[in-house]
């Protein structure tokens, strides 16, 4: 049985942690930000461009009557976000194809579904996504608690709506997931282990 896992996750949740430590212990290939460099290269475009298109609300580039239906339109911006968004679609359908591997975000649960992926979404209370991303700030950032939170709310606001505007479907939603995992106040390191006896299981 081919062991495909998407993680869909709140920012601030240990959801990018928790997919590094599953393929760890499972011994197979983790995807993130190494998709982000992908398409940039076979698009030609940054890598900063390529982030910010995907981690943006969509329906502020694309006309409201569009949604998922991709055709020609005279605006630049539409454009690009449908090459992204093509080439993202294209490049997760090879790296299942390729071998196991768990996939963080980029609507994959949806993109792959053919592959009957295992679909986790993680998420956490808001003290614990705080204090999360408190801990693993990175040098020179000094952003205030109320910055972080407004932080956290616009980016999960346009994960969701990433999510929604290419899938039709509900980012979140426990009818789109295999698990839904709540680490607050959790060790992600004892989750991972949790979820990691709990599918051995499923992949048998």
């Amino acid at each position: 049985m081919k062991r495909i896992i998407t993680i869909g996750r709140e920012f601030g949740s240990g959801g990018r942690e928790l997919g590094r430590r599953l393929s760890e212990k499972l011994h197979i290939a983790y995807y993130d930000q190494e998709i982000i460099t992908e398409i940039a290269k076979r698009t030609k475009m940054s890598e900063e461009y390529v982030r910010q298109i995907t981690e943006s609300n969509p329906t502020a580039s694309f006309p409201i009557h569009i949604r998922h239906t991709f055709y020609s339109v005279p605006n630049p911006v539409f454009q690009q976000c449908i090459t992204i968004y093509s080439e993202q679609h294209k490049l997760l359908k090879e790296l299942a194809e390729k071998s196991d591997c768990i996939i963080v975000g980029r609507c994959a649960d949806y993109i792959l579904q053919d592959s009957n992926p295992f679909r986790i979404f993680v998420y956490a209370d808001a003290e614990s996504k705080i204090k999360r991303c408190i801990e693993r700030k990175t040098e020179g950032e000094n952003l205030t608690e109320s910055q972080i939170k407004k932080k956290i709310t616009e980016i999960d606001r346009n994960r969701a709506k990433y999510y929604e505007f290419f899938s039709d479907q509900k980012w979140g939603s426990k009818e789109n997931y295999d698990l839904l995992v709540n680490t607050s106040n959790a060790d992600i390191k004892k989750v991972a282990e949790a979820i990691y006896d709990y599918l051995q299981d499923i992949f048998k």
